[in-house]
């Protein structure tokens, strides 16, 4: 069984989003057998960001967002894929982190089987893959990850070099808002879904 590190605590995602999406850089995402290391995020602030789903205030669907952070934002892309995003901040700044890549830890076979069978990066590394191997749906939309018995984040080892840069898929977002060097990764990892435009930082 892979050693479960301490469950992270609520104030843990209380603070400012970009500062949350660097910390999450190699902690472990729970899910019953699989454990998930987090090796790239994007980070999306609330109305002043025309890049996150809140920059138009609060609706049915980005409800989650506005909550004090620490729980989880599901959403359906495309009709298609489910992405895991986790909210930050304090209640009413509507500030969340898009998992975007991960890499198993545990649970392989499992993780394999949903993935159909696939091997290597191109298991985790995409959202839709995250949340796929994961079998989260909306029916984890808004659930603590602070607290035991569900998706949880518990601590993993930070990496020792950050890459950064900006966004993706983000063309409806301003200029100045999709140059902002919000996506954050491992350097150095294979888990990675994206690596144009990442630099040190």
């Amino acid at each position: 069984m892979f050693p479960a590190g301490k469950l992270l605590p609520q104030c843990f995602y209380q603070r400012p989003v970009e500062n949350v999406a660097r910390s999450l850089l190699g902690m472990h995402l729970h899910q019953g057998p699989i454990v998930l290391k987090i090796t790239e995020v994007e980070a999306y602030g609330g109305l002043e960001d025309s890049a996150s789903h809140c920059r138009s205030g609060r609706t049915a669907r980005n409800a989650p967002m506005w909550a004090a952070g620490g729980c989880a934002y599901i959403y359906l892309c495309y009709g298609r894929h489910h992405m895991l995003n986790l909210v930050t901040g304090q209640a009413g700044e509507g500030s969340a982190v898009l998992i975007r890549a991960c890499e198993p830890m545990a649970g392989l076979e499992l993780i394999r089987e949903r993935r159909g069978g696939l091997a290597g990066p191109a298991l985790l590394t995409g959202p839709g893959r995250v949340a796929q191997a994961l079998a989260l749906d909306r029916s984890y939309n808004g659930q603590p990850l602070y607290e035991t018995g569900g998706l949880e984040l518990r601590e993993g080892e930070p990496p020792a070099v950050v890459l950064t840069g900006p966004r993706i898929g983000v063309p409806y977002a301003e200029p100045i808002h999709r140059a902002l060097a919000l996506r954050f990764a491992v350097a150095g990892s294979a888990w990675v879904a994206e690596r144009k435009r990442l630099s040190r930082g």
